[in-house]
């Protein structure tokens, strides 16, 4: 599965266009990575333990939006993009999207 933000793959023709797939998760902060963080906060510095999450969240994201993108017989996604959301305090919304292709 090639995956990119570009809307077209160089070298690649897009033979048809599937449609819109999309892939997300919602994490919640944990009380114990809440407190280091502020401790951090105070001396500065990367807070690893967020850092983590997020890149398991973009992970898990992904392979969601991909999962979605098979079913529907694609073997590209093109123009993703990455947003997130507030859901509640503490809890937020990391979602992917794309459109699913296939291509030469």
């Amino acid at each position: 599965m090639l995956l990119v933000t570009t809307d077209e793959i160089p070298g690649r023709k897009i033979k048809k266009v599937l449609g819109l797939v999309k892939g997300n998760t919602i994490r919640a902060r944990h009380l114990g990575r809440d407190l280091m963080a502020a401790l951090r906060n105070l001396v500065g510095g990367e807070i690893t333990d967020y850092t983590k999450m997020l890149a398991e969240s973009r992970e898990q994201a992904i392979d969601r939006m991909v999962e979605q993108a098979e079913e529907m017989g694609a073997n590209a996604v093109v123009g993703i993009r990455f947003t997130t959301s507030s859901v509640m305090q503490g809890a937020a919304e990391l979602l992917v999207y794309g459109t699913a292709v296939i291509v030469e």
